[in-house]
């Protein structure tokens, strides 16, 4: 937006300094053209006048002494005609275009007073006619050819100074309308970053810009009035989620050791198998309210983001639940992780993130299936996980809830867990900067695509793509 507000200033400065360059310019272009008519036209009534007077022979090589020193003198055209147009006297160069009208208004008894007027590229010469005698009275015509090159001159480095002068004028409001367009956008762009900052779940980001109008001050201290009662109440969800969750496991965890102490006690028969049931369900509160506190801690964005490798981060993960996959007969692989992969994300993220997947995989895969683990650089350079299995999936419509908070597909409500592994995932890659998302697999199954942001001091070589690169 600054760059189109400079654009507009910048055009419309512009468009002042040739609006008044323009018709200074040609102003005096006319004044020097003026000035040249009233210098000629003297001279030509002197001449006008000898010619006048001209009776004798002796009348007539006076004259003719006087056109040749003025031509020698000017490097002009100077010709007397009569009334016929017959030329009686002539000296220096012959009048060129424009030189039959002049000489006919002359010959009706009429003066040159305008003459076209003078720029650097033209005309070369001018003419200047005056008659010779008055009114009736008139008996021929003086012209004469005057040069018009020191006037063109003039009219070029006056010109110059012109130009000189508003391109210099141009370039000191360019700079001063650079100063408003950084003055008026400084608060927006901080404001822009502080709103994108919110956003991605900072919740610590505010507005700190105190220049621009006061317009933009007021709205910046509003926003930051915002922020400050959005992360507050955001906060407070959090710590009471956070603290329900932490004094809810200690009841929960003394009923859980008091059902497992009433065991022995339990008759065999429809009573043990309720007390089983029991016991599970209060097992899986326990994991739901371990949930709750993880995303808790999750949201709550204390941890700084910093420089993780990636490849190595997904060959431990792979390497530890190998031999969870193998108990339930499972295939896992990992042939298709890259070296050198480097992200910028929360600490341990990719492996968090990796075993949320990887136990979701080992869930919900029946026996025999296979789960392919691959990692790669991306283009813009940031990494890509990429967790492949040949499971039965689920439905289209569904694929867009699995990443909420507490959702389980319809034909796995049996299966141990609490809805909140993928949704802390999630959680994880947004606030790391990253993102993940899950798709349906080729033929069947699920794919799940994780990506991270790669180290600010990391980028892409311009033009160049490793043979492993491929995008996730």
């Amino acid at each position: 937006m600054r760059r189109r507000l400079l654009a507009v200033l910048t055009v419309l400065m512009g468009v002042a300094a040739l609006l008044l360059c323009l018709p200074l310019a040609e102003g005096y272009a006319r004044g020097r053209t003026e000035h040249l008519l009233l210098q000629r036209r003297s001279e030509a009534v002197r001449f006008a006048d000898l010619a006048e007077r001209m009776r004798t022979e002796a009348d007539r090589a006076e004259l003719a002494a006087e056109i040749g020193r003025y031509a020698d003198l000017y490097g002009a055209g100077v010709v007397v005609v009569d009334t016929a147009g017959a030329t009686l006297l002539r000296a220096g160069t012959r009048p060129g275009a424009g030189a039959a009208e002049a000489r006919g208004r002359a010959l009706t008894g009429r003066s040159t007073d305008r003459l076209p007027t003078l720029r650097p590229w033209g005309p070369d010469r001018v003419v200047v006619a005056e008659p010779v005698g008055r009114d009736e009275r008139v008996s021929g015509a003086v012209l004469l050819a005057v040069p018009t090159d020191a006037a063109r001159r003039d009219v070029t480095v006056r010109w110059s100074l012109i130009a000189a002068g508003a391109l210099a004028s141009f370039a000191a409001a360019a700079l001063v309308a650079a100063g408003i367009a950084r003055w008026l956008m400084r608060p927006v762009l901080d404001l822009d970053r502080a709103v994108e900052r919110l956003a991605a779940g900072s919740l610590q980001a505010r507005a700190g810009s105190d220049t621009g109008p006061p317009e933009l001050r007021r709205l910046r201290q509003h926003f930051n009035t915002m922020a400050e009662a959005v992360a507050d109440s955001i906060g407070r969800q959090r710590d009471f989620v956070a603290d329900a969750s932490h004094q809810l496991r200690n009841p929960l965890a003394t009923l859980v050791l008091q059902l497992e102490n009433v065991e022995p006690h339990v008759a065999p028969g429809p009573g043990l198998a309720e007390h089983a049931r029991a016991l599970d369900e209060a097992e899986r509160l326990e994991e739901l309210l371990d949930g709750l506190l993880a995303l808790a801690r999750v949201e709550s964005g204390t941890a700084e983001p910093t420089r993780q490798d990636v490849s190595r981060a997904v060959r431990d993960r792979v390497t530890a639940w190998t031999p969870v996959f193998h108990a339930a007969g499972l295939e896992l692989t990992a042939d298709g992780v890259a070296d050198g992969l480097w992200a910028h994300a929360l600490p341990d993220a990719a492996s968090r993130i990796l075993d949320a997947l990887l136990d979701n995989a080992v869930k919900f895969v029946p026996c025999g299936g296979r789960v392919e683990v691959g990692a790669s650089r991306r283009p813009d350079g940031s990494t890509a996980v990429r967790v492949a299995d040949d499971g039965p999936g689920v439905p289209q419509e569904q694929l867009g809830t699995l990443l909420r908070r507490f959702t389980r597909s319809p034909g796995h409500q049996n299966v141990p867990g609490s809805g909140l592994g993928l949704a802390i995932a999630d959680e994880i890659a947004r606030i790391s900067g990253g993102g993940l998302d899950i798709a349906a697999n080729t033929p069947h199954g699920l794919v799940a695509r994780l990506r991270l942001p790669p180290p600010p001091d990391t980028r892409p070589a311009s033009g160049q793509r490793s043979p492993a690169d491929r995008e996730c």
